[in-house]
Order: structure tokens, then C-alpha cells, then sequence
């Protein structure tokens, strides 16, 4: 592995340059996290690999250029994009309200707030304000409806929507926290035709060809919203879950597709999958964890993932970053494979020593 400045491109390029010397043959360069999925894409049409759609990846990273794209478009939900500096100009939002603020460049969650009234809104745009006084701070009205994350690889202009997985949110501390995620692994037809339509109009709009994305989205009275879109696949067990409930390995297509090969896109089972993420109620330091074990015996539970270890500092939720655990679970039908999941998870408990009521409420005021 060599280390660089991944926010240097030329010091990216020349480490690439270095390694053409060794000599290494570099058949792809991909990347699958946040901010530079774009990067890689640009990297590769650079030396002649087979590239993902860059400048279209550029506009998923932004989530103020997304609203751009999406302008007069029945997928943008109502929104208004300010300053952080403009803080005095808040009012303008209260014909949105209830809303959701968020930073433009936020990630899996993180600093991203609902907002129910005035005060609430006034109070998490200067949170946001204070962290980025230089960023652009989105506000979006509140869309109510089931939400779902839609996977997608583009073979050369074609959409090919690989999974479809619902999302069980719960509001925690003004947070948005996913702590269910539900394959459809036999979804309606008529729901399937006006998902893909709702898909292809946005991803045109992006002028995305070739690579993979996941799309977040809203069916808010029969008319599919946009909350976000991102240039990968979608984190935290996504791949298992795929694989799992319907034999393919996303990550694995996705490298085949970056390098020129032929992707197969095709499941090769229907198996109900459900993932339960786990999320701590108090603040303190993790001492140990029960339950894997027997969890792991369980004949439905097909992975189970546990992030922290020994020592480690544990909070409720601001991002889906903080979830500490997962138990990914099938069953005979969606019901079945919901409930086995989460009874598995059920079963494993962090056992913590709380920290200081003094300590406690200090980081909670910077969250």
C-alpha cells in the first residue's frame, strides 16, 4: 500500500506514474468511497482504462450541484440553498417546513438534521454554519413517504437496476438513522416499471453512462423524489446482502465491469434477506460485547458485524457511522427474515460503563 494526499490529484498522479515504474500493469482504478470515486474515474480515462462516467460521479458528490441537475424536475423535493454565513436569511425557509437541513458535501448522514419548526431550524443551521463557515447549507423540505435505496451498475448507457432495499429510519435526536434494511428480492412489476422510468430520467439528467451508483429515494404519493444520490455502492453490508438474497457480488461486477469485462448482472437466487443495525442509547466505554457467539449458531443469521472493540468510546447516533453492529438474517418470506434478523440482534448487548453526567452532556452539546 502507498500512502498519499488522495486531495493532491498531481501527487495521486505521480504515485500511479511510480508504480507503472516498478513494473506494476494497472488494469483499473475504482474507487469506493466518498470523495473520490470521481477521481478514480478521471484517473482512468486519463491513462485509457475503462472509466466510469467522471464528470456525472463529480455532480453525485455534491449535493447542492445534484439539486442543480435536477432543477424543474418532478424528483427535487422543494429546496432552498444558502450561505452559511447568510444565517439571517433562515425565514425564507419557513414556507418549506418541516424540513431537512444539511451540509452539501455531508455523507452517510452526518450533519444532517430534521427540522420540525422554526427554532429547530435556526438552531442546526448555525451547528452546520459553525462546522463548514465557508460551505453552502441545503434546506430541503421534509418528503413523507417509504424510503428506499436503489443499486445500480451502467453498462454503456444501460440501467441496470441490480437491488431494490427498503429502509426501516428512526428519528434519533433530530437524526435520520437507517436501522433496517429489507432486499425486495420479488417486487411488484408495476412498482419495478415506474422505479426504473424515475431512475433513468434522473440518471440521464446526469449524463451517467457507465458505473455504479446508489440512489436514495423517496415514493412520496406515487411520485419518486431524489434524497440523495452517490457514485458507489451503498456501505455497510450492502454487498452481503446482495449476495446473500440474490447470489451476486456487486463489488466483484463492479471491478469486472472497471476493467473492461463482461458483468453478470443476473441473480441467481431469491432468497428474503433483512439486515438489523445496532445503536447504542447512552454514552460510555465499551467494556464487552455478549451474545455473538450464540448469534452466530443461529441457522437463519448468514453475518453477523460488530465495529467496536474493548475501550472504545460509544454515543446514540448523529450519522450512520455511529451504528456499532449488524445482523444480517434470511427467512422464508420478507416477515420471516425481518423478524429473525432482529431477534438475533436482540441478543447482542454492549456492556458499557456509563461516562460522567459533566462528560456526557459536554458532547452531546457538540452533536
Amino acid at each position: 500500500m502507498v500512502y498519499c494526499n488522495l486531495y493532491d490529484y498531481d501527487q495521486v498522479r505521480e504515485v500511479i506514474s511510480c508504480l507503472e515504474k516498478v513494473p506494476l500493469t494497472i488494469a483499473a482504478i475504482v474507487s469506493f468511497v466518498d470523495p473520490w470515486c470521481a477521481l478514480a474515474a478521471q484517473l482512468a480515462s486519463e491513462r485509457g482504462l475503462s472509466a466510469f462516467s467522471a464528470e456525472a460521479m463529480r455532480l453525485m458528490e455534491n449535493k447542492m450541484k445534484t439539486r442543480a441537475v435536477l432543477k424543474n424536475t418532478l424528483h427535487n423535493p422543494r429546496y432552498l440553498a444558502l450561505p452559511a454565513y447568510a444565517g439571517g436569511r433562515i425565514h425564507s425557509a419557513n414556507k418549506l417546513l418541516p424540513v431537512v437541513v444539511k451540509y452539501i458535501d455531508s455523507n452517510g448522514s452526518r450533519d444532517v438534521f430534521y427540522c420540525p419548526d422554526r427554532s429547530t431550524l435556526f438552531r442546526n443551521f448555525q451547528i452546520i454554519a459553525n462546522l463548514y463557515p465557508e460551505g453552502t447549507i441545503l434546506i430541503e423540505e421534509y418528503l413523507d413517504g417509504p424510503q428506499y435505496i436503489v443499486e445500480v451498475l451502467a453498462v454503456n448507457g444501460e440501467i441496470n437496476i441490480v437491488a431494490v432495499v427498503a429502509q426501516e429510519i428512526q428519528l434519533i435526536n433530530g437524526h435520520f438513522i437507517i436501522t433496517g434494511y429489507n432486499l425486495l428480492v420479488d417486487p411488484d412489476p408495476d412498482f419495478m416499471g415506474k422505479l426504473m422510468m424515475a431512475v433513468k430520467t434522473i440518471l440521464d439528467k446526469f449524463g451517467f453512462k457507465h458505473g455504479p451508483c446508489h440512489l436514495e429515494m423517496r415514493n412520496v404519493k406515487g411520485t419518486w423524489k431524489l434524497i440523495e444520490v452517490n457514485p458507489r455502492i451503498s456501505g455497510a453490508g450492502m454487498n452481503d446482502m446482495i449476495e446473500i438474497g440474490l447470489g451476486i457480488n456487486l463489488v466483484r461486477e463492479t471491478l469486472r465491469l472497471a476493467m473492461g469485462e463482461k458483468v453478470d448482472l443476473e441473480p441467481k437466487h431469491r432468497i428474503p434477506t433483512y439486515a438489523e443495525y445496532l445503536v447504542a442509547d447512552t454514552t460510555g466505554i465499551l467494556h464487552r460485547i455478549t451474545g455473538r457467539r450464540e448469534v452466530e449458531k443461529d441457522p437463519n443469521v448468514k453475518r453477523v458485524y460488530i465495529k467496536p472493540r474493548r475501550g472504545k468510546l460509544i454515543t446514540p447516533p448523529t450519522s450512520l457511522g455511529d451504528r456499532y453492529a449488524y445482523v444480517i438474517a434470511t427467512g422464508e418470506t420478507d416477515e420471516a427474515a425481518r423478524a429473525n434478523a432482529r431477534a438475533a440482534a436482540g441478543k447482542i448487548r454492549f456492556i458499557y460503563e456509563p461516562l460522567d453526567p459533566a462528560i456526557n452532556n459536554l458532547i452531546h452539546s457538540q452533536t
